[in-house]
């Protein structure tokens, strides 16, 4: 059995309760009679359980990225990728040219092009056309990580595997050489996600060796002294005050360059088995894991529970989230095992096809 159809069974297994959560849930839906978009699908999908929901975006919502036009993108888990421009809701695989109905990550490079990453390698779409990366362009490894690809402020683009990270060398591209290498002053690590700093350092979060920072010159890695060696989902991100964050089994890290700061279960943090981090503009951190997803405000001294919100099946959903992404314009999305969220300040609400998709 390939490891697209575990994860996939895998989560079919937990479907059934993530929808007897959602029948739980309290208070007005949001108004969805504005104008909804146009649904463009061309393909069948494939391997989602029988009683689908067709009216749902998609079940499984692996990554959410908004291009530079402020289009929505979203990868899914048996459907391709979805980009949502207001008008329509495109759904693009077979016979797009786009062979890989699960996304773990997207990007965008300088030049307006759209990357990929999916367990059968990397896609660049052109607006036009999609072209496959693989083991020929010098991907070793073609099982890409979730939120395994950065298109740092440089321009270079990243690829992490589950076997290292790999990048993009367009001269190479264009002459019909190899177009990826492997970025060998990391160990071959299986990479759970990748981000830049604000100094232009960049981050690499491991499944089982911690953190590993490169500054353009020499790589360091806050090993598993810091406790950080079993960030297997790779949560990584990065507060106003320059603070690194980091997801860990038992909690999340507050990171300040020179020491770790724990903050788990007993803090307020809810839920086990801790899966991804975000920060909003306002410096509130979002932290998802197993049974619950909490809002917590850094800025209220601790100890005190005033500085954590944890939501339950009453608020919205509380389990199978699997990717977070805030907007330019601020808003907080959410991609989980029932489809697509938002989140109204209260409590969170369905996004379907027909919405609501904004306020």
């Amino acid at each position: 059995m390939t490891l697209n159809k575990i994860l996939l069974f895998s989560f079919l297994t937990i479907l059934t309760s993530c929808n007897r959560q959602e029948k739980a849930n309290t208070g007005k839906e949001p108004n969805t009679s504005k104008s909804s978009p146009k649904v463009i699908r061309n393909f069948k999908a494939i391997g989602l359980a029988p009683d689908f929901d067709t009216t749902l975006v998609s079940q499984f919502i692996r990554s959410i990225f908004q291009d530079s036009k402020g289009n929505l993108w979203f990868g899914t888990l048996g459907e391709g990728v979805v980009r949502y421009d207001v008008k329509t809701l495109t759904y693009f695989s077979n016979p797009d040219g786009f062979n890989n109905n699960t996304v773990y990550a997207i990007n965008e490079d300088k030049n307006g092009n759209l990357w990929f990453g999916t367990d059968q390698g990397v896609y660049r779409y052109d607006g036009k056309t999609f072209r496959n990366y693989n083991q020929k362009d010098g991907l070793k490894h073609i099982d890409i990580s979730r939120k395994g690809i950065l298109v740092d402020k440089s321009g270079t683009i990243w690829v992490g595997t589950h076997g290292g990270v790999y990048r993009y060398d367009p001269s190479a591209d264009s002459k019909g050489g190899q177009s990826f290498s492997l970025f060998q002053q990391l160990p071959p690590i299986n990479i759970a996600g990748i981000m830049e700093d604000k100094s232009g350092n960049i981050w690499f979060a491991s499944s089982n060796k911690g953190a590993f920072r490169y500054d353009g010159k020499t790589v360091i890695n806050i090993a598993e002294k810091e406790e950080l060696s079993e960030n297997y989902a790779g949560g990584i991100a990065q507060d106003n005050a320059g603070n690194m964050w980091f997801t860990m089994k038992n909690g999340i890290c507050k990171y300040d360059g020179k020491t770790l700061t724990e903050y788990t279960a007993k803090d307020g943090l809810g839920g086990t088995e801790f899966w991804g981090i975000i920060i909003e503009k306002s410096g509130i951190i979002w932290v998802t894991a197993k049974g619950s997803t909490t809002r917590f405000d850094p800025s209220i001294p601790l100890p005190n529970p005033n500085a954590f919100t944890v939501f339950t099946s009453a608020d919205g959903f509380t389990c199978c989230v699997q990717s977070m992404f805030r907007d330019i314009s601020g808003r907080m999305w959410w991609g989980t095992g029932q489809g697509l969220y938002r989140f109204d300040g209260k409590r969170f609400y369905q996004v379907k096809q027909n919405g609501p998709w904004s306020d």
